[in-house]
């Protein structure tokens, strides 16, 4: 072999082994579409997927005080948790290495087990935790990583059982930017609570009236939850109608209904000024009256829980429940683009208050034809929706007026 020939054989292992591994990857991440069964296609990004989430939950046992929400990481059991990273780094790593064996997918199942590898590496599910601050800053990577995990394995199952769009993808087009909208939402879940609860205590705190507030709290839990329900779900309500109706306020929300493919993440597409305006403006009347502890949690529940499924592709037959409550079918319309539904169905939890306020659509469709805002006009990329309010008009530009 000559003096030569080594760098360029130098050069074709690197290319082969980093360069063209991570370029596939990256390609498959800007790609959208259905997943073609017996390629190897589906446990690759199955093994990608739980690799890179094991590595990132691996840096969050490192770094817990910096990595991890205070409000939960109370109330994990660190013993299970450990549990469920072996499992998926085994998931991940069994996967992985039997694609490359198999030479299917054999680049993008090569960077999942080097997430596997590097997890390992890093101490797996083996990290010791010892004693940390609380009051430090952070970002809710464990809420990103836990619900990202949840969502994907609950919704996607549901939406490929009970679909409204048969041959909808799971990876449809601009995914990655309500991706994005997700995973930023979920790492400033610190400052948007330390900034929701500053606008509460110093906007409302001399509203509060702690024998009214005692009074609620005794109310028994389940007329309490519907009744804290009710009242979050008014606020939304004309929240949610200022946003359609005021046009300085519908710049912010159209990000939200620029999404033209209604699935379980579509609902992640929000503004993030709007993010914290809206919660400050249900969580007020709900701090105001006091409702208990364990009402607010069971809340936090059925409001996360909703929030996702009624923007899921999910069609099953309702009944005279979609007049009382807000279900999937009832949410498409009000992200739909046909004319009967503009500005219609506003509430979030109880569909009857539309039905109340006269703003339930009225339609002879049985399914919107289109969504997304009317003249499409909304930018794709997660940056510049979130600039897209400061930029001028809401309107599309006309063709004969660009001028």
């Amino acid at each position: 072999m000559t003096e030569t020939s080594k760098p360029e054989l130098l050069d074709k292992l690197i290319d082969r082994t980093l360069k063209t591994p991570v370029e596939e990857t990256r390609e498959l991440l800007r790609s959208d579409g259905e997943l073609k069964p017996g390629q190897g296609t589906v446990s690759s990004v199955i093994a990608l997927s739980l690799g890179i989430l094991c590595l990132l939950a691996v840096l969050a046992f490192h770094f817990p005080q910096y990595l991890t929400t205070p409000d939960l990481r109370h109330k994990y059991s660190v013993d299970v948790l450990r549990q469920l990273l072996l499992v998926g780094l085994l998931v991940a790593g069994g996967l992985s290495l039997a694609n490359v064996i198999l030479g299917r997918r054999r680049e993008i199942s090569i960077v999942a087990f080097a997430c596997v590898v590097l997890a390992t590496a890093l101490g797996g599910s083996r990290v010791p935790v010892g004693t940390f601050p609380d009051h430090t800053p952070y970002i809710g990577l464990d809420w990103f990583i836990l619900d990202l995990l949840g969502s994907t394995l609950i919704f996607v199952v549901i939406e490929k059982l009970f679909p409204l769009y048969k041959g909808q993808a799971v990876f449809r087009k601009e995914w990655q930017t309500d991706l994005k909208h997700f995973a930023v939402n979920h790492f400033i879940v610190g400052l948007a609570l330390l900034t929701v609860n500053f606008l509460l205590h110093h906007l409302f705190g001399g509203l509060l009236n702690s024998t009214f507030q005692h009074y609620v709290q005794h109310i028994s839990f389940l007329p309490q939850l519907l009744l804290c329900i009710l009242v979050a779900d008014l606020a939304q309500y004309w929240t949610h109608r200022a946003y359609h109706e005021v046009p300085f306020l519908w710049r912010f929300h159209a990000v939200h209904h620029s999404v033209k493919t209604m699935d379980w993440l579509a609902g992640s597409r929000q503004h993030m000024l709007e993010l914290i305006a809206t919660r400050v403006c249900v969580l007020a009347p709900l701090y105001v009256l006091g409702f208990s502890e364990a009402v607010m949690n069971a809340y936090i529940i059925v409001v996360g829980f909703q929030a996702v499924f009624n923007h899921a592709n999910v069609h099953v037959p309702w009944g005279p429940l979609k007049y009382l409550l807000v279900t999937p079918n009832f949410h498409h319309w009000h992200h739909a683009s046909d004319d009967e539904a503009i500005d219609r169905n506003y509430a979030a939890h109880y569909a009857f208050l539309d039905y109340l306020f006269g703003t339930a659509v009225a339609s002879s469709k049985k399914f919107p034809e289109k969504y997304g805002v009317v003249g499409d006009y909304m930018p794709d990329g997660f940056v510049r929706q979130q600039l897209f309010p400061f930029r001028g008009s809401t309107k599309p530009v006309e063709p004969n007026s660009a001028a």
